[in-house]
């Protein structure tokens, strides 16, 4: 379980993030964020929906316990600063945790903000 303050919580929230987020999709599953305001300040969120379409109760869940493990890993790894939200895919039942992680690492890499690149030193000439 995650902690509650990286959970969204509430079903406005997630269809906010869906609606006006950035999306990428891949194989298993689509992920859709929204980038704080304040910028990298804020703890990162993850919301997971994972339909009947994905398979019956015991398969979602599975589904559902990966994608969290998935996030918490992200998490540990400094990302913060955004709202995700990750909708899985019916072929999220079939695939392993690696193919999981592997894919939200990706689609998670394609979706953080870029970073301002650090200015390059000028070189200093002797006069």
């Amino acid at each position: 379980m995650l902690p509650r303050e990286h959970r969204v919580r509430d079903g406005r929230e997630l269809n906010n993030i869906v609606r006006s987020g950035t999306r990428k999709g891949c194989r298993n599953f689509v992920v859709s964020t929204i980038v704080h305001p304040g910028g990298e300040n804020g703890p990162a969120r993850f919301g997971f929906i994972v339909s009947k379409k994905v398979g019956n109760a015991v398969a979602r869940n599975v589904v559902k316990r990966r994608l969290r493990e998935a996030a918490w890993q992200q998490i540990s790894a400094g990302f913060t600063g955004a709202d995700v939200v990750v909708r899985a895919l019916p072929a999220s039942a079939r695939a392993p945790y690696a193919a999981l992680a592997k894919d939200l690492d990706q689609g998670m890499r394609r979706l953080r903000p870029t970073q301002p690149s650090a200015p390059t030193p000028v070189a200093e000439t002797a006069e």
